[in-house]
């Protein structure tokens, strides 16, 4: 039978949200960047003036926030749509200030338990590629196909770096570099769900990798995976 339930983990910009975006598509599975969310809860604590560092009022705010992750309403490159209490701000969470907190507010305990009630709930509805840090070690540990993205951290800060200049952003790669270490670092490091594959993860190094190729290795593990 085929994997129902497919978790996609890695660090910043191993590639985890296209090929989980191009996985999805190819399967019809639903596609589901869990990301995405706290990304969200990072923008609305800065658009708030909400201190970061303040663990109680992000808690609070991730359980109140109404985040949905919709399709694609806007021809402007995004992957879906994201809504935080009805305001879109799909590209508003992809700035460098949203990238230089995210990770912080990422590692608060009650952030991570309110997020991870809704992606499970996601997951329980419907077959899905859900894209991640800790969907195959802490959000859904029991997931039919679970897969680790990685590439050189020097690698990864070029993509986003050219992602930037792409939207039209005034990028430096240097700074994109050593907010990607730090970021990282807090990942890798942090006592609840820190970033690291599950045992049972079959890692895939993207480094040297364009998308395709990625994409047509993914798909093949769910085809093996499914054969009798």
């Amino acid at each position: 039978m085929q994997p129902r339930t497919i978790t996609i983990d890695g660090p910043a910009a191993s590639g985890k949200s296209t090929v989980g975006e191009s996985l999805a598509e190819r399967l019809g599975y639903l596609y589901f960047d869990t990301g995405a969310m706290y990304r969200a809860v990072t923008w609305a604590a800065l658009e708030r003036g909400i201190d970061v560092d303040d663990e109680e009022a992000v808690t609070e705010l991730a359980e109140q926030l109404r985040i949905r992750v919709a399709d694609v309403t806007e021809n402007d490159g995004r992957q879906y749509t994201v809504l935080a209490d009805g305001i879109d701000i799909t590209w508003a969470i992809r700035t460098p200030q949203v990238d230089a907190n995210v990770s912080a507010v990422s590692a608060y305990r009650g952030v991570r338990r309110a997020l991870v009630a809704k992606q499970r709930e996601i997951a329980a509805d419907t077959a899905v590629v859900m894209v991640g840090r800790d969907i195959g070690t802490v959000v859904l540990p029991e997931a039919d196909l679970k897969i680790y993205l990685d590439a050189t951290v020097e690698e990864r800060a070029r993509r986003r770096w050219r992602e930037m200049k792409e939207r039209g952003k005034n990028a430096d790669y240097q700074a994109v570099l050593r907010s990607m270490r730090r970021r990282d670092k807090i990942d890798r490091s942090r006592d609840v769900s820190p970033l690291r594959p599950a045992e049972d993860a079959v890692k895939i190094d993207t480094t040297k990798m364009d998308v395709e190729t990625v994409v047509d290795t993914t798909e093949r593990l769910v085809e093996d995976q499914g054969c009798p």
